[in-house]
């Protein structure tokens, strides 16, 4: 199969939250309508679509997992030092975002944390 681009597609309950959690974050618009809220991603500007859960279940054609119980993927953004991962600690906090691991060296040459967005949906911040 050869496919163009690839995307991510999340289920959220209010578009208004996700938005505000993603703009403070310094994600990149990609636009918005009355069912998703879009980011671009990284310097590849990866595509992220955070959809009202209903219409995200509708077009899938099953249940979106709950995130309270289960996880459903960890997304990893690549931080530039040390001071940055620290920094977008810090930023994910004042956001609204649950830190569920705070930064730490894990292995040789790695430093990082985890935290969910107000969704539960998961995310990786590291330095390497």
């Amino acid at each position: 199969m050869r496919t163009k681009k690839i995307w991510a597609n999340l289920g959220v309950e209010d578009l208004e939250r996700t938005t505000k959690f993603y703009t403070e974050l310094g994600f990149k618009s990609n636009g918005a309508s009355e069912e998703l809220t879009s980011f671009f991603v990284g310097e590849d500007e990866f595509v992220i679509h955070f959809f009202l859960k209903e219409i995200l279940q509708s077009s899938m054609k099953g249940e979106i997992a709950d995130l309270k119980y289960g996880n459903e993927i960890l997304f990893t953004l690549s931080a530039g030092s040390k001071e940055e991962v620290d920094q977008l600690e810090n930023e994910v906090k004042n956001a609204g975002g649950t830190i569920v691991s705070e930064a730490e060296e894990f292995g040789k040459g790695y430093y990082g944390f985890v935290f969910a967005d107000p969704d539960g949906h998961k995310f990786n911040v590291f330095y390497m």
